[in-house]
């Protein structure tokens, strides 16, 4: 099989490439010039091609002669909200349209997409499949994208995947909590109850690969977690100088308020800098809230089930982290 993947040379589709590459398949990364190939470069049966989900030529050039695909590529961060709709939601639009014209035989479009294309759980509980309340430009981007999708559901097979925070070896974005935790500080976000679902990247890379071959209908949409909801404190204070093997000797709050403003400050030096920041008001905000889910409807019709706990995870990563001199 000849697969497709996108944000090839990121996290999770460095893992989806890692993963169909051992198991035989032929994978085609659609790869940005300025992209990091030293890991790609490593695997076996990987095609590079050149250029972007914003392109739509190279989109057609990379499309022609693949049998699935995995769309994974996406900005978590951004200048603009324009800039997240350009991106997430139009190099989504571009990839579709390719695929309906250059890849009449596809067997199935598997678009990762996000928990915050629905929004936060309001009470705790997960939140249900129809739910359209995301609370950032990235989740609305996101969103749009997967509306997207299931519009082309009767012209191509596709799939939806929502993915809880996915976190693992090769992740950049989590990377700051674990050097914290080295420092054997333990912050504390608001009162640090707040739920998250979590999701080790390898097994949401087997995941995305089970849903090409699963029997589905097109325009189905899945959940992606470990399923253990974990208070925000436990999973990134405790849990993660366990992974470390430290004890915290600093252990401080971070009330919202303090948090939103430091988040216009970092929001204000990306404007004058002209740089995407991770920190913005909005992701200050989604802190005071659950982000849960459930997965059991996954499990059951992609034949899948998550192989590594959230501690095990955390474990793993900072292994991987040590030994590749990142922590």
């Amino acid at each position: 099989m000849k697969v497709l993947v996108t944000g090839g040379s990121g996290f999770l589709g460095s893992h989806v490439a890692e993963q169909l590459s051992a198991a035989g398949h032929t994978v085609v990364a659609l790869v940005r010039k300025s992209s990091n190939r030293k890991f790609l470069s490593t695997l076996k049966n990987v095609e590079l091609a050149e250029g972007s989900v914003e392109d739509r030529a190279s989109v057609d050039r990379a499309m022609k002669g693949v049998d699935a695909v995995v769309h994974s590529a996406g900005l978590v961060k951004a200048r603009t909200e324009a800039d997240f709709f350009e991106c997430n939601t139009q190099g989504t639009v571009n990839l579709l349209e390719a695929a309906i014209a250059h890849a009449p035989d596809l067997k199935r479009f598997v678009h990762v997409s996000s928990l915050e294309a629905c929004g936060p759980s309001f009470d705790g509980r997960p939140v249900p499949f129809d739910q359209e309340r995301p609370v950032t430009a990235y989740g609305r981007s996101k969103l749009a994208a997967e509306k997207a999708v299931i519009e082309r559901g009767d012209k191509l097979p596709t799939v939806v995947l929502r993915p809880a925070a996915i976190y693992g070896p090769r992740d950049v974005e989590i990377l700051e909590a674990f050097r914290a935790a080295r420092r054997r500080q333990y912050p504390v976000i608001g009162d640090g109850k707040m739920l998250g679902c979590y999701t080790y990247g390898p097994d949401c890379a087997r995941a995305c690969i089970q849903a090409i071959d699963a029997d589905i209908p097109s325009g189905s949409i899945y959940f992606v977690d470990d399923g253990e909801p974990l208070p925000m404190a436990r999973a990134m204070g405790e849990l993660l100088h366990d992974a470390l093997d430290t004890s915290p000797l600093l252990r401080f709050g971070v009330p919202l308020p303090v948090l939103r403003l430091a988040a216009l400050g970092v929001e204000t030096y990306g404007k004058v800098r002209g740089k995407a920041v991770m920190l913005t008001r909005e992701k200050a905000q989604m802190l005071s809230h659950h982000w849960v889910c459930e997965s059991t409807k996954t499990r059951t019709d992609l034949n899948w089930t998550p192989e590594v706990t959230f501690p095990e995870g955390l474990r793993r990563t900072a292994r991987w982290y040590q030994e590749n001199g990142w922590l």
